[in-house]
């Protein structure tokens, strides 16, 4: 059984065009001044954009997820001192419920890999850089 808040049917989250989800990536790089975490997004609709991230930045987007039509995916390219890996960011199918009610996928890029959160508390490694 799954409970809804009211703060969940707040119309930030819902539109007449379908559901709205937030995504976020972080630098959690704990040493890297000097070396920016290099980041660029892009859907099938397109480029994002991008930008170098220094310790503790991010780079964020919103999406709505269509009613009617497939849902958008946004894969990302990161770039650390001369290592580089491509991933999903967002697919609606895989991520519907790993980002929870809220609708907020977080990703904290650290030495190590790339972990995912809903709420920016509790971290799950997803993935390693290699």
């Amino acid at each position: 059984m799954v409970f809804m808040s009211m703060k969940d049917l707040e119309p930030e989250y819902f539109s007449i065009h379908g559901i709205r989800y937030h995504i976020r990536i972080v630098n959690g790089f704990t040493n890297n001044s000097s070396l920016p975490l290099v980041i660029w997004c892009s859907s099938q609709d397109g480029d994002i954009g991008g930008r170098a991230l220094q310790e503790g930045d991010d780079f964020s987007w919103d999406t709505g997820v269509s009613f009617w039509t497939s849902a958008p995916a946004f894969s990302c390219t990161m770039k650390w001192d001369g290592t580089r890996k491509k991933f999903q960011a967002f697919q609606v199918d895989r991520d519907r419920s790993r980002c929870g009610l809220s609708r907020k996928c977080f990703w904290l890029v650290k030495e190590d890999g790339f972990y995912i959160s809903y709420d920016e508390y509790n971290w799950v490694k997803d993935f390693s850089w290699s």
